[in-house]
């Protein structure tokens, strides 16, 4: 049974002996199932069963269940605009959502009916689920975390929408070819999306470039009119997002761009059949690729133009929807909050304020009252480097009026702080929100934060670096804006979708509430010297690594040993992860092997994955080098007895379901004070794997959540970091004085790694030796001893065990129903379960969901 069904008090869960089960459209019934899989198969898909292919059968149960979706859907709009509640608007330029169809049953409590359904045809319900391709709306955790705040929100009943872009081609799937990253355009779409609903209607209109005129009104009033260059269309297309044991179903909407006229009739018919496209071409590249390399000038506009395009439709299309409720533009955040999620969004300040100002004839000091009302900042990293900065000179070419507005913002704000802390001239420089050294820059954190009512890192560390170091001018100017919010992320998928056979055993031991209260997972601690219950899980661990190596061998022909220790580093390839510190130790167990092969180690199975930035160059080469070292581990029979490396191709959502429940150890090894927060730390904790970490992001808290006795803990902290460098860091001199960190960089530099020529790895070993950035070097030797650790506290399975479900039970702090109830008491004024207990939506044979029962209200 893949999913659990206990009813858990939700009152979403319709039996399936009740007549509401039976009903077409909305009946989970295995024989009404089967009957609307046969309908779409035939009528929407326009296929028999006997000549359906694999995709024909999943688009049709894609709709049959989309069918169970969408009367929630047209339920919780029509409860939101009667009951007048607030909502939510979350701003992200990624939503990495995962696929949707076993989440969906599993939330709407289906699954197994749904099996039934579809094993009465002969089909298997697994197969069709594997046949999804991933929506490839996000490249990592950013997006991740939307997707997860979604799921929340719907969970805990709090009306929100989500909006960002729909990205025709999503980041790329990663292929690796000799031993390296390759590209592949990642065509999500390309056989349909049986999920969105596109809604032509309620497209708006977007202006890029032009001038600004200067007018005076009737009144004699000064008004700025903006005269854009060029306009472009926005057409959003809806995917409904349920939630588990909740009627409550949200919306995600997101942009695609079109051209308004999308052909010249007269170019065509004078010849030129290039031209009369030309401009549908152009503008519709704006949604076409999510996140392009933005190294070259084109490149950064690109970029630019997608984030002010989603965030003008976004706005425009809030305040059309209330407008038609009769909320007026200076009412517009009692009752709305909108996040930002990172600098993406942040763009959103300077139009909403010109939206209120120059088109809804707000006067500016009531226009800016609702704006910083309205807005919350997300702030999601600690290298400077990543927060955003644009060019004037951009700004002056793409956005004339928007330009104008964050001047006189900056004008009005730096006024204040003169006269908070007058004289301190460095200090208004430092906070404007214009750059002024060298070329000029719109600094977009400081946008958001100037913009916004509040500010919030996401872990406790983070926040505490924010108001220390990174924002530190602004929490000294009001300390009352900062908060902190820990990112956390969602059991259902996690936990329950992903690992069922440890959700199944939690479920036996403690019944099912932790899946929407994960704090509950507490009561695990009874059962840590419970001998069958440690078997038991001992035994879904094993079956967990046994489906793993079976895809391991089946993805990247390399056999490995399920009684191995899986170690498991998985996120995004960047330098600051450092997974070259992690390479060094698996050549530092290569060299002790072959110094000594009666040495006792632990056999480990090393298990990589993450996607590399195509213009990034030394993560790239990091991916390399793995990969050299796995040929060189592989290819001596005395080391591949005891070590095998794997590197995971084109790590996403979906793979990270399968690797997750596998692990045994989780490598969260950044340099502390370098990564935010991180979320699949949380991932594996919740799933029983033991961490070995550095005190960065949200490291800090789970150690503190599982026990310093059940985290393996190695490195400098933030303050000895910051000491370290204050000295005068020499990374040359950690090599001359480490013979086994010496020994592991001169095997890769001598070119034993690449066929003898040293030149292929030059580069990262020269960074390392030269400025080692973030100190993979000095924390080397404590990773090594912990490492150490680790091996040998493997061999106590049943000692392991226990810490392993002390990971688990420990886990419930970093639930993403706990993050978004923090989030609706500290910044959005809201409340779990605010919708009040919705009732069931009406049958489609009782009639239409009418809003208010106003019959003349159309586009909503």
């Amino acid at each position: 049974m893949r999913n659990i069904k206990k009813d858990n008090g939700g009152s979403n869960k319709i039996r399936s002996s009740s007549p509401l089960s039976r009903m077409r459209r909305t009946g989970t019934d295995p024989e009404v199932l089967k009957l609307d899989f046969l309908e779409h198969l035939n009528y929407t898909m326009g296929r028999t069963l006997e000549l359906a292919t694999l995709h024909d059968y999943y688009m049709a149960f894609a709709y049959t269940v989309r069918d169970r979706l969408l009367g929630r859907w047209l339920h919780s709009i029509k409860h939101h605009m009667n009951n007048k509640s607030r909502f939510v608007g979350y701003f992200s330029a990624e939503f990495l959502v995962g696929p949707h169809l076993e989440n969906n049953l599993i939330n709407l409590g289906m699954y197994d009916c749904a099996r039934k359904a579809l094993a009465g045809l002969h089909i298997d319900l697994k197969a069709l689920i594997e046949a999804e391709k991933e929506p490839g709306l996000g490249s990592g955790g950013l997006g991740r975390l939307s997707a997860c705040y979604l799921d929340s929100l719907s969970t805990l009943n709090i009306h929100a929408i989500g909006y960002g872009i729909r990205y025709e081609f999503g980041i790329f799937d990663q292929e690796i070819r000799d031993g390296g990253q390759s590209e592949k355009t990642d065509k999500w779409l390309s056989r349909g999306n049986p999920w969105e609903i596109i809604q032509p209607e309620l497209s708006q209109e977007v202006g890029l470039g032009g001038y600004t005129e200067i007018l005076t009104d009737e009144k004699g009033e000064y008004k700025v009119k903006w005269v854009p260059a060029k306009m472009i269309k926005g057409v959003p297309y809806d995917t409904p997002i349920t939630g588990y044991g909740s009627l409550l179903c949200n919306t995600l909407r997101l942009w695609k761009s079109e051209a308004i006229e999308s052909f010249d009739f007269q170019d065509f018919n004078v010849g030129n059949y290039y031209e009369a496209v030309e401009e549908k071409v152009t503008w519709e590249t704006i949604t076409k690729v999510l996140y392009p390399n933005d190294e070259p000038v084109t490149g950064k506009k690109l970029r630019f133009v997608q984030q002010y395009f989603f965030v003008s439709c976004s706005l425009k299309d809030m305040l059309r929807v209330f407008g038609i409720f009769g909320v007026s533009p200076q009412e517009f955040h009692d009752r709305l909050s909108i996040q930002l999620n990172d600098t993406h969004p942040s763009i959103a300040v300077a139009e909403l304020m010109r939206l209120l100002v120059d088109e809804y004839e707000v006067d500016w000091d009531r226009a800016w009252d609702v704006t910083r009302r309205t807005f919350a900042y997300t702030n999601h990293t600690l290298l400077p480097e990543a927060l955003e900065t644009w060019p004037v000179s951009m700004f002056e070419e793409i956005l004339p009026r928007h330009l104008e507005i964050i001047y006189e913002v900056n004008r009005r704000f730096l006024g204040l702080v003169r006269l908070r802390f007058p004289g301190e001239e460095d200090r208004v420089r430092r906070m404007s929100l214009i750059n002024e050294s060298g070329e000029r820059f719109v600094r977009m954190a400081h946008l958001a934060s100037v913009g916004s009512h509040a500010i919030n890192g996401v872990a406790e560390l983070h926040s505490e670096l924010l108001r220390r170091d990174l924002l530190r001018d602004f929490a000294e100017y009001d300390p009352a804006l900062f908060t902190n919010v820990t990112n956390g992320v969602t059991p259902r998928r996690f936990l329950l979708l992903s690992n069922p056979r440890l959700s199944r055993l939690i479920t036996s031991a403690i019944g099912d509430g932790w899946i929407t209260d994960l704090q509950e997972l507490r009561k695990l601690e009874q059962h840590v010297n419970d001998k069958a219950f440690l078997h038991k899980w001992r035994a879904a661990k094993r079956a967990n690594k046994k489906d793993l190596a079976a895809l391991v061998k089946e993805r990247c022909n390399v056999t490995i040993d399920p009684s191995s220790l899986f170690d498991i580093q998985v996120k995004r390839i960047h330098e600051y992860k450092r997974q070259h510190l992690n390479i060094l130790h698996i050549l530092t167990l290569y060299n002790r092997i072959l110094a000594d092969p009666d040495e006792e180690i632990t056999p480990r199975t090393f298990i990589f994955g993450g996607k590399a930035a195509p213009g990034y160059y030394m993560a790239k080469l990091i991916i390399k080098l793995i990969h050299s070292v796995a040929d060189a581990v592989h290819g001596n029979p005395v080391v591949a007895d005891r070590l095998k490396v794997v590197f995971f191709p084109n790590f996403n959502v979906k793979n990270g379901q399968k690797i997750c429940p596998a692990a045994d150890l989780s490598e969260q090894i950044s340099l502390a004070g370098k990564e935010a927060s991180g979320t699949g730390n949380m991932k594996f904790t919740m799933n029983g794997a033991l961490t070995i970490g550095t005190l960065d992001g949200a490291n800090v808290e789970i150690r503190e959540e599982v026990g310093s006795e059940n985290f393996f803990l190695f490195g400098l902290t933030t303050p000895e970091v910051a000491e370290v460098r204050s000295r005068g860091y020499i990374p040359h001199s950690y090599y001359e004085a480490d013979g086994e960190l010496r020994a592991a960089i001169d095997l890769i530099s001598s070119g034993f790694l690449s066929g003898g020529d040293p030149a292929p790895f030059q580069a990262l070993v020269q960074s390392l030796l030269g400025s080692d950035p973030y100190m993979v070097l000095a924390d080397y030797r404590s990773y090594i001893d912990t490492q150490d650790k680790v091996g040998k506290a493997f061999r106590h399975g049943n000692r392991w065990a226990r810490t392993s479900i002390l990971n688990t039970a420990r886990a419930g702090k970093f639930s993403s129903d706990r993050a978004i109830k923090e989030y609706g008491e500290r910044i959005w004024n809201v409340s779990p379960a605010a919708a009040g207990r919705l009732n069931a939506p009406p049958h489609p044979a009782e009639g239409p969901v009418l809003i208010g029962h106003r019959k003349d209200i159309k586009n909503l």
